[in-house]
């Protein structure tokens, strides 16, 4: 899993890429702690591989799992439906989800 800062370490492909594309609304309101709780409880589910996030007024978060079955198993956890829909009463102006299977990964990493 990503630390944040860090890109997700995913193995080799096939696996599957979560695309979540947003722009907020204004203010936090309590929007902060449910993305660290929804990144929380997402690691904890079969077939999570990793996420990579960033927002600077637009926002994309990419996560990774292992198959087609764990994304929708995903979608399906109660606690992460609920925030989505707080997501569109509350957190986003618009939104855009997309499912892609990774068939290709490359990679580099400076070692100084």
């Amino acid at each position: 899993m990503s630390d944040g800062d860090a890109i997700a370490q995913t193995p080799e492909p096939p696996y599957y890429a979560v695309i979540f594309t947003s722009l907020r609304t204004d203010g936090d309101k309590g929007y902060a702690a449910m993305a660290a709780r929804m990144t929380e409880l997402a690691a904890r589910q079969p077939g999570f591989l990793g996420v990579e996030s960033v927002r600077d007024g637009l926002g994309i978060t990419v996560s990774y799992w292992r198959d087609e079955a764990s994304v929708l198993a995903w979608k399906q956890v109660a606690e992460h439906a609920a925030a989505q829909a707080l997501g569109r009463e509350r957190w986003y102006a618009a939104y855009r989800t997309r499912v892609a299977r990774v068939e290709r990964a490359y990679s580099f990493e400076r070692r100084d």
